[in-house]
């Protein structure tokens, strides 16, 4: 009886470990130099992380992220906060921290190796109720001054597709909209989500129909890490097909994010 108990007890440790493989050791290195995952997370983006209102600690879909792929590497998460994408950027290339959440974009090229996105979101334009603005085709035209976060996603996509048009630059993405109004400009740009949070705070007015671009939010390190790459990749896929996405937006409530498509699980 022993005996038999024994081997049941082996085979449930064997499956157990079968359904979490241990993360390969130069995988782990490359992730985990110190022996800790360090994440940046945006908190300028509400759709991907926001803080607490009752404890004041980071939640979200990139914070759920950031831990499952600690629990799978085996070491435990040092989160950093930041408030804008642009800094994200900069505290990766930094060196002070290993992975990070980012829009996909070849000006970040240089300094970020990104997975396959997980999630995609829109990235809309918001002007007052009485302006002439109707449409997203109306806004790339002379004298048109427009919102952005200075070095978010939309930033560097608006700065290379407008022809007409100039961008005037907030500090942050949750400040557009009070920039926009402080600075009496005509359009504000902005993803999606955090427009009709800010249409609630302030009345008189809308968004345009449609959307101006697809914002594909991924995974990041440093370049140059084969090995940690290939497995990042592979574990953003896999947090795809096993519905930990999907799931996380819906436990935060994030609404109008879609997960991403399968990607190439090659980084």
């Amino acid at each position: 009886m022993r005996r038999l108990v024994t081997g049941l007890f082996a085979c449930l440790s064997i499956a157990a470990c079968a359904m979490t493989p241990s993360a390969p050791t130069a995988a782990v290195s490359e992730l985990a130099p110190t022996g800790k995952l360090r994440a940046v997370i945006n908190l300028g983006n509400a759709v991907l992380a926001k803080k607490d209102a009752a404890t004041g600690e980071p939640g979200g879909v990139s914070v759920d992220l950031a831990r499952e792929l600690g629990r799978r590497l085996g070491v435990p998460v040092e989160l950093t906060t930041v408030t804008s994408a642009g800094q994200s950027v900069e505290v990766l290339a930094s060196g002070k921290v290993d992975v990070g959440f980012f829009a996909i974009d070849p000006a970040r090229a240089k300094t970020t190796a990104y997975t396959a996105p997980y999630v995609q979101i829109e990235g809309a334009y918001l002007v007052r109720a009485d302006s002439p603005i109707a449409s997203n085709d109306q806004v790339d035209s002379e004298g048109v001054r427009i919102a952005v976060g200075a070095k978010s996603a939309y930033d560097l996509y608006l700065s290379r597709e407008l022809k007409k048009a100039t961008l005037e630059r907030a500090p942050t993405t949750p400040a557009v909209v009070d920039f926009f109004l402080a600075n009496r400009l005509d359009v504000a740009a902005n993803v999606k989500q955090q427009l009709e949070l800010d249409m609630k705070r302030h009345s008189g007015l809308r968004l345009l129909p449609g959307r101006f671009m697809v914002i594909n939010q991924a995974m990041g390190m440093a370049p140059g890490k084969p090995a940690g790459a290939a497995y990042l990749t592979a574990f953003v896929e896999e947090m795809k097909s096993s519905g930990f996405v999907a799931e996380a937006l819906k436990r935060h409530g994030v609404e109008g994010a879609m997960v991403a498509p399968p990607g190439p699980l090659k980084p």
